[in-house]
């Protein structure tokens, strides 16, 4: 698992994420921790690595 932090699109607050580096690509709907509202994520991990994070509302 990989923690991540980063910035709600919806309330502008920091928030962390626990990735999955086992999955090499990823998109999913996750709501906000801190306002609950819905995140639409997408993952790129490449040997474990991070390569590519996006947030984008829905």
């Amino acid at each position: 698992m990989y923690e991540h932090f980063f910035t709600c699109p919806h309330c502008w607050e920091t928030i962390s994420m626990l990735l999955d580096t086992g999955v090499a690509k990823q998109k999913y709907i996750e709501d906000c921790e801190v306002c609950c509202n819905p995140l639409e994520i997408y993952t790129v991990f490449l040997e474990g690595e991070l390569s590519d994070f996006q947030v984008n509302i829905i």
